[in-house]
């Protein structure tokens, strides 16, 4: 998996690319941990983003709760794939997609 930050200010955009899985998980976390002091905007973009795990969603519910108490966290361009396991998992009813 492939991550592109880019930081502006208080927003930060994270486009990921490949698999979110057990194995690139970590690498999201650790990118995520350093990245999101200070930041009150977070856009996480899944136009390239082909598969994620159950491993990649522990992930994206730590980071809304981070974001929660901070500000706000929205992904964009989701996948058919990708947005039915959000659907089945329940998540999208904790995250904000666009």
């Amino acid at each position: 998996m492939t991550i592109t930050k880019e930081l502006n200010g208080s927003s930060l955009s994270l486009a990921l690319a490949g698999r979110l899985d057990t194995a690139t998980a970590p690498q999201l976390e650790a990118e995520l941990k350093q990245s999101l002091a200070g930041v009150t905007d977070l856009t996480l973009d899944f136009a390239g983003l082909e598969y994620l795990s159950s491993a990649g969603l522990r992930v994206l519910l730590g980071a809304q709760k981070t974001m929660g108490r901070q500000g706000t966290m929205v992904i964009r361009n989701v996948n058919e794939t990708i947005m039915e396991i959000f659907e089945v998992t329940g998540f999208v009813d904790i995250l904000t997609i666009q």
